[in-house]
């Protein structure tokens, strides 16, 4: 069975309008800014997206285009013009920033009550011990995924290929606070396809193109494809051989179509839910 995250997305976003009507009956309305320096390809078109989405949704939706020559001061002053912005719940930086920039720095920069990509070392801390504020997108997206089609995690084996901040560690954390017993895989794992069978769980992140193949998945598991790469028509592709893996998984995410619409349908959710707190504070 095909996990549809477009569709997931679409009912979500449907219902976040009505939520974020609600929320303006009471006067506030949901503010996202979205940061972009520089002129990469792909990021321009996940900036659109978020852009449209958030318009979709009825928020305050603003984009900061800089060119690639923006000093790091001026993206700092900039991000913290919008820490100061009441009418902003939301601050995203679209990463990769240009060499010169340290992203660290940028991703420190950001309140962490407005860090809706949840990179800020407080929320990483905060998911660590269970008490989450702001977590990543994707692996958030995910999450849905599994409560929409009703897989149970608990005492469930999880395997997750990719240990990177914005995906494998997290998904690992979401994974295990729902009681599934993770396994974290990475490029120097040993036996990797053998490691990845005992999964009943496997989430894929590594951005390899097709690289996992049925070998690596046991009879029945739910397979979450993260990649997003191009193969050499220029087409796009997960890092799972969606054909011959779909024949051995219960369910699996496509791509596209999979996982990347539910990771801006949960930016969108956190920018809401980032806007409704503050109402509650003020």
């Amino acid at each position: 069975m095909i996990i549809d995250g477009k569709g997931l997305a679409d009912i979500m976003a449907e219902s976040l309008k009505e939520k974020v009507k609600e929320l303006k009956n009471k006067g506030i309305t949901p503010g996202l800014v979205v940061i972009l320096v520089g002129d990469d390809t792909a990021s321009q078109v996940y900036v659109r997206n978020k852009e449209r989405r958030a318009t979709d949704a009825g928020f305050l939706s603003t984009v900061e285009r800089l060119p690639s020559s923006t000093s790091e001061a001026a993206l700092l002053a900039l991000i913290e013009k919008y820490n100061q912005d009441t009418r902003y719940h939301g601050i995203l930086v679209q990463l990769p920033v240009p060499k010169h920039i340290n992203a660290d720095k940028v991703l420190l920069a950001i309140r962490p009550e407005k860090d809706v990509d949840g990179f800020h070392p407080m929320n990483v801390g905060l998911l660590n011990v269970g008490n989450p504020l702001m977590i990543p997108s994707t692996p958030a997206g995910i999450m849905e995924m599994f409560k929409a089609y009703g897989v149970d995690l608990a005492g469930k084996e999880a395997v997750v290929i990719g240990r990177s901040n914005i995906v494998g560690k997290p998904i690992a954390q979401l994974m295990l606070a729902e009681n599934a017993t993770v396994t974290i895989t990475h490029s120097r794992t040993q036996n990797l396809a053998e490691v990845a069978r005992r999964a009943d769980i496997l989430v894929v992140a590594i951005g390899r193109g097709h690289f996992v193949t049925k070998e690596f998945v046991k009879e029945g598991a739910v397979v979450i494809d993260v990649g997003m790469n191009r193969d050499e028509n220029g087409k796009l592709i997960g890092d799972v051989k969606f054909d011959e893996v779909q024949q051995v998984a219960s369910l699996i995410t496509p791509v596209p179509k999979g996982v990347g619409p539910m990771t801006i349908a949960m930016l969108m959710e956190q920018t809401y839910e980032g806007a409704k707190r503050s109402a509650s504070q003020s």
